[in-house]
């Protein structure tokens, strides 16, 4: 029986950040972002409401190579290609599922990712409005979750899920294995295996001795 890795982004393969806040940083715009992320982890931001108002912080200058710059400078862990790459040749498959925007996200899709879902903001630079109905939720983490294992013959109990928030909490709660990496109480309490570091392999030992 095969295996679907669902790897979460922000906080979770990026350390102790989010591709909001890296792109936020190539624009100088550090103070903003902060206080839109503090919004939303306090609750009174949805995704929706964060997403529209970093769309309308960007929107005047954000261009191609900040994202570029954004990609390539971020706090990622070590050996998430390594630990891809062994996926994949065990013959199982890895998603990356974030609330993100996808012009970010879709970048893993070359570090050897499966597939990425993502919330789908304009394209660079912006100069269309946000469409509401593309914007991710946590429980879209679940659906896409349902979907994936629809389109590889898998169920719940065949997935493995790795966040550290509040966003993967409801993931979390529907799957039987999952690794907390460097998390905080909201997936800690639900999850199975627990990592703190900044090495992605060895996280992904904790599943693998497991067995």
């Amino acid at each position: 029986m095969g295996t679907l890795h669902l790897f979460d982004m922000d906080g979770t393969l990026l350390h102790g950040s989010a591709a909001a806040i890296e792109i936020s940083r190539q624009l100088g715009l550090d103070q903003e972002i902060a206080e839109l992320e503090r919004g939303f982890v306090a609750g009174e931001l949805t995704p929706l409401q964060y997403a529209q108002r970093a769309c309308d912080l960007w929107a005047a200058e954000l261009t191609e190579p900040h994202v570029t710059a954004a990609f390539d400078g971020a706090p990622w862990l070590a050996g998430i290609q390594e630990v891809w790459a062994d996926i994949r040749a065990r013959g199982e498959r890895c998603a990356v599922i974030s609330l993100s925007p996808s012009f970010f996200v879709d970048r893993l899709l070359s570090w050897g990712a499966d597939t990425a879902h993502a919330s789908r903001w304009p394209a660079v630079p912006i100069r269309q409005p946000m469409d509401p109905a593309g914007i991710l939720s946590p429980a879209a983490k679940v659906r896409i979750a349902d979907e994936l294992c629809a389109r590889y013959g898998l169920t719940r109990a065949d997935c493995v899920a790795y966040g550290d928030s509040q966003s993967d909490a409801e993931l979390f709660a529907v799957v039987p294995r999952s690794v907390a990496v460097n998390a905080d109480h909201h997936v800690s309490d639900l999850a199975l295996y627990a990592y703190a570091g900044r090495d992605l392999r060895e996280a992904y030992e904790l599943v693998r001795t497991a067995r």
